[in-house]
């Protein structure tokens, strides 16, 4: 399938909401936990084991983008939307034949392994191609398209709460729901498949784009540092990158996976207790945050800078929770405060990192990398997630109640958060024998593109 050229006129404004349409669907992992006490009650799941097709397909993202990343840049958006739109929607029409058959290990396949695969090229699917349409902000623009994989649980947590109650929440209800998402995700998705384009080699600004500036940079050769896949991920800039992605993952999705039980915990033992539906307006607070962030911090960082930013998401971010573990407790606004914070860092730092890697790499394989690097994000979803349930397990046999139940892992998610300021301070721009050489003849048609423009 070869990429769609964009005709003369087309407008790069088109670009952002195809991939929307994909992160807006995909986005729905982080409504999974809708799933979890029906499907515990319906199969006698414990915890545990709900939670399963969720962290697999957490570790199919990250590893599918890194396999699949040459590919999408090979093959471009569309083969790569299309791709995602066939594994996603697929994995749910598994899972609504686990559900009805109750078979479980079929749900996990089906949501975890297939489904997973299409979370992780869908992901990266329109990464490349937004820093190409947009180079004069490229932060604005993977923000805005990143935003939506934060917002997808604001849709589908109470689309898919609405079904189980219409449909019932035992198996068939729970299989009908399945396969109400499978089919409608399809037709969505394909809303992107069928508008995503890329720019044209010689299109200028009279092609439709809005300035002779973005037009020249987004469809001239590449300049300025061009670094391939495989030389990206032997350099020192890459593993700090990779450190920093990580550890700001991790803080934030050990919030976010525990968010409801976590408040509730937190003021137990006080006179303002949280009820259960308060919880979930938290739980639904904390995603607003998340996709606010992706597009507020993303575009801040095109004012100030990448490295500066994520200075923001690490520094403020350890102040955020050391607010929380020490004196979160004692006033629910603070404590709302600070989550809300450190959830709007967690989304702010995956919509800069495509950005961040487009200036320290170049756009020649930005989007392979981008893949390469979200192995961070599989690693972080299990570790942070680790880190907060097994010291609350361990704690509350201990006879811990309360905010005692996470303050320790509180102050190792602060510890976490230092590593990876460290790592930013680390980060220098990359050394020109990992550059990518620019053939002549790129050179040569760079400036025929370049007289064309100036007669």
């Amino acid at each position: 399938m070869s990429p769609p050229l964009a005709p003369p006129g087309w407008s790069r404004w088109l670009v952002p909401p195809a991939a929307l349409s994909v992160h807006l669907s995909i986005g729905q992992a982080y409504a999974w936990s809708v799933f979890k006490p029906p499907l515990e009650s319906a199969l006698g799941l414990s915890g545990t084991q709900s939670a399963l097709p969720f962290q697999l397909g957490i570790v199919m993202l990250g590893l599918s983008a890194a396999f699949g990343g040459t590919l999408v840049e090979r093959n471009g958006p569309r083969w790569a939307m299309t791709v995602a739109l066939i594994c996603f929607s697929s994995g749910f029409l598994l899972s609504a034949l686990g559900a009805a058959t109750e078979q479980y290990w079929l749900i996990v396949l089906g949501y975890g392994f297939v489904g997973g695969i299409g979370l992780g090229i869908g992901y990266i699917s329109p990464v490349s191609t937004l820093i190409k349409w947009f180079p004069d902000r490229p932060g604005m623009a993977t923000g805005i398209a990143i935003m939506g994989f934060g917002g997808g649980a604001l849709i589908a947590s109470p689309w898919s709460a609405q079904m189980l109650e219409s449909f019932g929440s035992d198996s068939s209800g729970i299989a009908l729901a399945f396969l109400v998402h499978g089919l409608s995700y399809a037709v969505f998705m394909t809303l992107g498949v069928l508008l995503v384009r890329v720019p044209r080699a010689d299109q200028g600004a009279r092609g439709g784009v809005e300035s002779a500036a973005t037009a020249a940079g987004a469809r001239q050769a590449p300049t300025g540092p061009q670094v391939s896949a495989k030389q990206a991920i032997r350099t020192p800039q890459f593993w700090c990158l990779w450190v920093v992605l990580c550890m700001n993952v991790t803080a934030g999705i050990g919030i976010l996976e525990k968010a409801a039980p976590m408040i509730t915990d937190f003021f137990a033992n006080t006179s303002t207790t949280v009820s259960a539906s308060a919880a979930a307006g938290f739980v639904a607070l904390l995603s607003a945050a998340n996709m606010a962030g992706r597009i507020g911090w993303s575009s801040t960082s095109d004012l100030i800078g990448r490295k500066n930013i994520y200075r923001v998401y690490l520094g403020a971010g350890a102040l955020m929770y050391g607010l929380i573990a020490l004196a979160g407790d004692s006033s629910k606004p603070l404590f709302i405060l600070c989550a809300l914070v450190i959830l709007s860092f967690y989304g702010g730092g995956f919509a800069t990192i495509p950005a961040y890697l487009k200036d320290l790499f170049g756009t020649y394989q930005v989007g392979a990398i981008h893949g390469r690097l979200l192995t961070a994000w599989s690693t972080a979803g299990v570790l942070g997630p680790l880190i907060v349930n097994w010291i609350a397990d361990r704690q509350e046999e201990a006879g811990k109640s309360g905010s005692s139940l996470y303050t320790l892992s509180l102050f190792i998610m602060i510890g976490l958060l230092a590593v990876g300021f460290v790592a930013n301070e680390l980060v220098r721009p990359v050394h020109p024998r990992h550059h990518v050489p620019v053939p002549a003849s790129k050179e040569k048609e760079a400036a025929d593109v370049q007289r064309q423009q100036s007669a």
